[in-house]
């Protein structure tokens, strides 16, 4: 059939077809673009040369005439019909098919380039105004629908190219220097109106502080991204810390340029500062009060370059900051105040040694410049002064759990303000004192309140002794230790014996000061609280900030290893002056004789081998032979670590990360000295290799860091996981290597070592029905190590309530056969005892800085998050043991916080939340096994959570098919069973307590 239907002649007639197209479409577009010979002298002529697709000459020309720099009739940057029009038409035809043209970089002749970057640069300045922004970033949210929406292939195709270059214009227009600063000008012109100039102002400021630029920027180069179409250099607008840097310092040049009588211009500045705080995303999850804003870290960029440009520069302008917190409203104020005294903590790192002597402890001169600081911001503003008040004495804020310097700072700076200074006193003395503050409030937060009641009580001293004396005489006063030394917790106790002594230091005679001959009133601690009323600091000079503290702020730079030059000395004497320099040079070239008298003639030489197998690749150019090594030094782990380029490199610095952490704990000051670092850089590291067994391995590195030194990591960490800037997964990851790390410190490593991968074993391990590691992991779901645990932890406790049950339901005990067995298969099946290395450290470093934190800090708890933070928590309680001193105080904390849970559980839709709340309940059960403690001083918490498990239970499913429903049940079950015990066995002293109460 296709001999027959075999074609006689072929001709092609489709390059005719195209040519002639091509000639038609040219001879249409020549008639409507405008003569090339004739220059543009209308806004018209402008426009129609733009739309009909010009050539580099005539739209040359057309991007001359609408050059704002030269002085002509029209001006595109004032808002109206015409510009509007052309501003468009650049942005949607121009920039998409001309970018590539003009920029500077495409083109061999360097004439020809320099024109082309002059052309481009011409083109920005045109869009260099508030209706070209707006224009630009509505192109490119309108790409974006496009690329998501996906309906039309076709038009999809051209989509990384626009987006592209409409991301480099856009960042090329803001990255111009004083961009703010010139479209003030433009804006501050007799050509508009004071309403047109205000609406302007506003659309500018909604724009850049709204969110838009950094969000559309991002969402845009995600799009890139999904379209394998990548920017040749970052592009800095996606970047939130490099956009907020930028916009701060852009106010800073405003500021720096205005005159001090310039009100307009004030005014605009500070509309401009004042929404920049809402920068980011604002969290609030009203079903937990907790609420994490990335916008107080953005506000907390761009204040540190306000403050940090304008004060600690070459010259302070003292003035100019003044000039702008005045044009303030009050709360943005008070949100400059808080962000530069989380900046002092956080960054600049107030530190001073622990102070035991018992002299007049002088102050340190970098808290009396942070005093400076804080003082010159509070001159002649009673707000702000009122809210630094209100920042010291209340239950959020204040740096908890932080260093005390900036309590210092704080205090020294109010020195000379008497009224404010005796309502910190009056007031820390009283939340101090009060029994529900002493009962419900964590540890960390009373610490904090009883340390900034001693700094007060010092400063008071040496203003107004008479007024100090008189408050010791008081009632309050007497309340608040009586209140203290009636607690049930060592530690309140401890806090009310060290106030009370250390005020007594100040007010009375030596002879009758009080005093508590018990241990640890000579302990370090102790002496730490009582040197707390000596410390004497001063107000210094800003100038004492300046020096080293700007290097601290900024990031490390990644380590590079350099490779080492190859060089070959040939005759090269040992010895002499050419054996110092830095780069080899040949002295001389000597023979040497095969016939060398000293040669040894019986070594037999090696042969050669048949194979190598680094040259089994048939491409020599594959071969590497340089191949990374392990990492033998923590410096070079962390360089192995900040591998971004080399997959061998950073996979042999994930593997031996563990163990040479734990080989040089013990050894040297190398893991000491760099241990937060190697601890930052295992928790951001990201999976870009998809490395097998990552997570794993990392989670193992923190592990190590955490057991390394438990006390100083444990608090590191808590801190991290509720100030840090990570990620959901990787504040999930922080507290699995919390929890994991108090185990393995309590003893349980070899039980835990299959959760946590530290038994990986090799690949070619002994046969079994398992399938490889990839089939296995696609085949199963992937539980966390946190949950594993928690699982066998449930079936340790509720194993035991369920043999019991059933031993009841086979009959009376009088009836039963028991098996008695000798004393040596007893003592055969009796365990040894652990040591728990975790029970003295495990309040001060893991417990108290997680509960301590959670009522203080902003931070948003989703379900997964929250989930893992309870769960946490109860290993580390359920590691402890039950004979830690502690347990009072954190069986305290922990079922107050619990309680308060129970609405956020109910309301939930995950339910997890509450599956973790009935564990961390019935951990808290178990662990106390002084069940007469837990009655006598917990009966109320333990009546309600009496209550609510058997509600829980009854309104829980389990029906067939619901295995979320049965866990709930058999949890809420399980908690019902340990507290009935309580309850049947304490009855009379429950009773007696509820008819006190």
């Amino acid at each position: 059939m296709e001999d027959i239907l075999r074609p006689v002649e072929i001709k092609s007639t489709l390059s005719h077809d195209i040519q002639t197209g091509l000639d038609l479409q040219e001879s249409k577009a020549t008639e409507k673009r405008p003569n090339a010979i004739h220059s543009i002298t209308t806004p018209e002529e402008a426009l129609d040369a733009l739309r009909s697709k010009p050539d580099l000459g005539t739209l040359s020309k057309a991007l001359d005439y609408l050059d704002p720099d030269k002085q002509q009739s029209f001006n595109i940057k004032l808002p109206g019909p015409k510009a509007a029009l052309l501003v468009n038409v650049l942005v949607n035809a121009i920039i998409p098919d001309y970018w590539s043209t003009l920029d500077g970089n495409i083109g061999s002749q360097t004439e020809r380039v320099t024109a082309q970057s002059q052309q481009q640069k011409t083109l920005l300045k045109c869009l260099h105004s508030v209706t070209g922004l707006g224009a630009i970033l509505a192109q490119l949210r309108s790409l974006i629908g496009v690329a998501s929406d996906g309906v039309d292939k076709a038009a999809t195709l051209a989509l990384p190219q626009r987006l592209r270059h409409l991301l480099e214009a856009l960042a090329a227009i803001l990255g111009q220097d004083a961009f703010i600063l010139d479209l003030w000008h433009d804006i501050d012109t007799p050509a508009l109106k004071p309403m047109q100039k205000m609406l302007l102002w506003k659309e500018l400021t909604s724009f850049l502080t709204g969110g838009k630029v950094p969000s559309t920027a991002a969402e845009a180069s995600d799009v890139l991204r999904a379209k394998k179409d990548t920017v040749e250099d970052d592009i800095w607008i996606t970047s939130s810390n490099r956009y907020c840097v930028w916009l701060g310092e852009n106010i800073v040049l405003m500021a720096s340029t205005t005159a001090l009588d310039d009100e307009g211009r004030w005014t605009g500045i500070a509309q401009l500062l004042g929404k920049s705080y809402s920068l980011g995303y604002t969290g609030n999850d009203p079903s937990f009060q907790i609420v994490f804003r990335l916008s107080k870290m953005n506000a907390d960029s761009i204040i540190e370059v306000l403050y940090s440009r304008l004060l600690l520069g070459e010259s302070d302008r003292w003035p100019q900051l003044r000039a702008l917190l005045n044009h303030l409203a009050a709360h943005e104020r008070r949100v400059f105040l808080y962000s530069i005294l989380r900046i002092m903590q956080e960054k600049f790192t107030l530190t001073s040694k622990p102070p035991y002597d018992y002299g007049v402890i002088k102050g340190d001169s970098t808290i009396s410049g942070g005093a400076a600081l804080i003082a010159g911001i509070l001159k002649d503003s009673a707000d702000l002064t009122e809210s630094l008040v209100t920042w010291l004495t209340g239950s959020s804020g204040r740096g908890i759990g932080g260093d005390l310097s900036i309590w210092r700072a704080a205090l020294t700076a109010l020195s000379d303000n008497q009224g404010a200074m005796r309502i910190i006193l009056d007031k820390s003395l009283h939340t101090f004192g009060d029994a529900l503050y002493i009962k419900h409030t964590p540890i960390l937060q009373q610490e904090a309140t009883s340390q900034i009641l001693l700094l007060a009580a010092g400063c008071m001293k040496r203003s107004d002794q008479k007024y100090l004396s008189d408050l010791s005489r008081s009632s309050v006063y007497l309340n608040a230790i009586s209140n203290r030394l009636a607690a049930s917790s060592p530690r309140v106790r401890f806090l009310g014996m060290m106030a009370g002594m250390a005020i007594s230091d100040l007010v009375d005679p030596p002879e009758k000061r009080m005093k508590f001959d018990i241990d640890g009133m000579d302990s370090p601690d102790a002496e730490r609280y009582r040197s707390l009323t000596r410390i004497h600091d001063t107000v210094g000079d800003i100038n004492e900030l300046k020096v080293g503290q700007l290097e601290k702020s900024s990031p490390p730079t990644p380590l590079k290893k350099k490779p080492k030059p190859k060089s070959v000395q040939v005759g090269v004497p040992r010895s002499g002056p050419a054996a110092s320099d830095k780069t080899a040079r040949i002295i001389s070239i000597e023979e040497v004789s095969d016939n060398d008298e000293e040669q040894v003639d019986d070594l037999v030489a090696y042969e050669k081998p048949d194979s190598d197998e680094e040259d089994e690749d048939e491409d020599p150019t594959l071969v590497q032979r340089n191949k990374p090594t392990a990492p033998v030094y923590i410096l070079d782990l962390i360089a192995g670590l900040r591998e971004t380029e080399d997959y061998e490199r950073q996979r042999l610095a994930l593997v031996n990360a563990a163990p040479l952490i734990r080989r040089k704990a013990g050894f040297g000051t190398e893991v000491s000295e760099h241990i937060e670092e190697l601890a930052t850089l295992l928790i951001g590291l990201s999976d870009k290799f998809e490395m097998d067994k990552f997570q794993e391995l990392r989670l193992q590195g923190m592990i190590a860091v955490v057991v390394a030194q438990p006390l100083k990591m444990g608090q590191w960490f808590s801190r991290t996981f509720f100030e840090g800037d990570y990620s959901m997964a990787q504040r999930a990851s922080i507290l699995t290597t919390l929890g994991m790390s108090a185990r393995e410190l309590a003893g349980f490593k070899e039980q835990d070592a299959s959760f946590t991968g530290a038994n990986i074993v090799s690949e070619n391990s002994f046969p079994t029905k398992k399938l490889p590691n990839k089939l296995h992991e696609a085949y199963i779901t992937a539980a966390s190590p946190l949950d594993r645990t928690v699982k066998k932890l449930e079936k340790l406790m509720i194993q035991p309530m369920a043999v019991e049950a059933a031993d009841k339901l086979t009959g009376p005990n009088a009836l039963k056969v028991r098996t008695f067995s000798s004393r040596m298969e007893v003592e055969k099946k009796r365990k040894k005892p652990i040591p728990n290395d975790l029970a003295k450290i495990v309040a001060e470093g893991f417990f108290f800085p997680l509960t301590g934190r959670c009522g203080t800090q902003t931070i948003q708890f989703s379900p997964i998050l929250l989930t893992a933070y309870l769960k946490t928590l109860s290993l580390i309680l359920h590691a402890s043991g039950p004979s830690t001193l502690s347990l009072p105080q954190m069986t305290s904390e922990f079922w107050d916080l619990l309680l308060s849970l129970r609405s956020t559980s109910a309301s939930s839709d995950d339910p997890t939340v509450l599956e973790a709340l009935l564990f961390a309940l019935l951990t808290l059960l178990d662990v106390n096994e002084d069940k007469r403690r837990v009655a006598v001083e917990h009966a109320k918490e333990l009546l309600e959570t009496q209550e609510w498990a058997q509600l829980v239970f009854d309104r829980a499913g389990g029906g067939k098919g619901d295995e979320e429903g049965e866990r709930v049940r058999m949890l809420a079950a399980s908690v019902l069973v340990r507290a009935r015990e309580v309850v049947e066995k304490y009855q009379r002293l429950l009773v007696g307590d509820m008819f006190d109460f």
